[in-house]
């Protein structure tokens, strides 16, 4: 990803999918060139809480709600500690954002994460297409970075592919920790960090539940250590067809026959070893 800072408002940009269509529209964000697999969310709020979610590493995020931003960005809403998706397309940025906890405007806080984006497309013809034609590499080329389109698509078509992409350990902690109960302690949850959103475990927290949250690397005998009364298998990038070893951890779990549950990833995860391979 190349990117610059400076303001964005006013340069053209264009977005290129892998299949040759093409969207023509506004920078939006940081001013450059960023590659990545075209998704799309349909929320009509929450978009801090979407771009800071571990999930969308590698992902260029498409959203169908036409206005975004409003609210601006706010320091108790982001999922993790950083934004993840590797861009970012909407249609109508709001000029001015207006809530009483927003500290800066999204746009700000894409320009200093160095976060790509567009704006002033059709975002929902956008998705129609994902959604006929399938999750596909897409860049976002804007500013000095806008060559012609016949070297952008070849250079959306020499990008990685999330096929075989192992994320996980991109986004996991890197070491277990202890999230407590509020209150009363009532279980004890091991959950298998695999791009976890923040907020998780502490919503189990406030439930009672003391989390242990542990490493996209961890072993049937780490999750059994800390003597849980149920596994939770977390959300997360990449492929799921990579996750040997959390699929390894979820075989154990349900041949002892422990409460379990899992997030959209670690389930696709279990299909690609059970069934077909899953599809995006």
């Amino acid at each position: 990803m190349t990117t610059s800072t400076r303001g964005a408002a006013k340069v053209p940009a264009v977005l290129v999918l892998e299949d040759g269509r093409t969207f023509r529209g506004r920078a939006y964000g940081a001013v450059g060139v960023t590659f990545g697999e075209a998704v799309f969310s349909t929320g009509m709020t929450g978009y801090q809480e979407t771009l800071t979610d571990p999930s969308y590493h590698r992902q260029v995020v498409v959203m169908t709600a036409p206005h975004v931003g409003n609210t601006g960005v706010n320091d108790e809403d982001p999922e993790s500690k950083r934004i993840w998706v590797s861009g970012y397309v909407v249609r109508d940025p709001a000029r001015v954002p207006s809530n009483w906890r927003s500290r800066r405007s999204l746009d700000e806080e894409l320009r200093h994460q160095g976060v790509v984006g567009i704006s002033g497309i059709d975002t929902r013809a956008l998705t129609r297409h994902l959604r006929e034609s399938g999750a596909m590499r897409v860049g976002i080329f804007s500013g000095s970075a806008l060559p012609d389109e016949g070297t952008m698509l070849a250079e959306v078509r020499q990008a990685p592919e999330m096929k075989g992409a192992n994320l996980a350990a991109e986004v996991a902690t890197k070491e277990t920790y202890v999230v407590p109960a509020i209150g009363a302690k009532r279980f004890t949850v091991a959950a298998v960090d695999l791009g976890i959103k923040g907020m998780t475990p502490h919503r189990m927290a406030e439930r009672g539940i003391e989390v242990h949250v542990l490493p996209a690397t961890a072993t049937a005998e780490d999750v059994y250590a800390v003597n849980p009364d149920g596994v939770f298998f977390s959300n997360g990038p990449g492929d799921p067809a990579t996750a040997d070893g959390p699929v390894a951890v979820m075989r154990e779990v349900l041949a002892r026959k422990t409460p379990s549950s899992a997030s959209a990833s670690a389930t696709r995860s279990w299909a690609a070893r059970s069934a077909s391979a899953p599809t995006s």
